[in-house]
């Protein structure tokens, strides 16, 4: 069984019977977001359905784990990129995909960094991308929830609307879902720059 198995394991059990549970969330959450290549939803969906009335505090906690997560990411691109986080892009062979995202970086400032969430691209190029240009820190938090808090607390709200139904829903939609909200993001944003810009 692989390490990263054994801990999706481990966290599965801990949600299961300890009184700590958003703790191991927490935890849990974090690790995904830096170096466990295992998608949360695993364990976020039958957890939020079994405790259905704390679906938005449950969502509340992966969030903070991710963001703390991305915030470590961040740090890592902004003092260490040339040691660490160069060694993490080598170790992990996100070399190309690095470079990919640099240049929508360059070309979308805020969105590069918001649908790198939905795009086949490790989120961690964005944490070490963002940091290494020294990217706005609010801004990249921003990012961050729309990247990766939306996912959660759709969830929630899935759960809480459809119980049992909601892990189907969320396999069947979730990329439609995703992307729908982001454009309606999008929409919202451009529309409320050209009010601003008064046109």
């Amino acid at each position: 069984m692989s390490p990263a198995r054994r801990i999706l394991n481990w966290a599965k059990r801990q949600l299961d019977t300890s009184p700590r549970g958003y703790m191991a969330l927490f935890f849990f959450s974090f690790l995904e977001s830096t170096v466990l290549p295992i998608a949360i939803e695993l364990i976020l969906i039958p957890y939020m359905i079994l405790n259905r009335r704390r679906a938005m505090a449950i969502a509340t906690v992966t969030f903070g784990g991710c963001l703390l997560g991305a915030l470590l990411g961040y740090a890592v691109g902004a003092e260490l990129m040339d040691s660490v986080g160069q060694a993490l892009i080598d170790r992990f062979g996100w070399s190309q995909g690095y470079e990919r995202f640099l240049g929508y970086m360059d070309d979308y400032g805020f969105w590069a960094i918001a649908i790198i969430g939905i795009v086949p691209l490790p989120f961690q190029i964005a944490m070490l991308g963002a940091g290494a240009a020294h990217y706005p820190i609010v801004l990249f938090c921003a990012a961050v929830f729309l990247a990766r808090g939306i996912r959660y607390y759709g969830l929630a709200v899935l759960v809480l609307l459809y119980g049992d139904k909601a892990q189907a829903l969320w396999e069947e939609h979730r990329w439609a879902t995703i992307i729908t909200v982001l454009v309606v993001i999008a929409l919202f944003f451009a529309a409320s720059q050209a009010v601003a810009a008064g046109v």
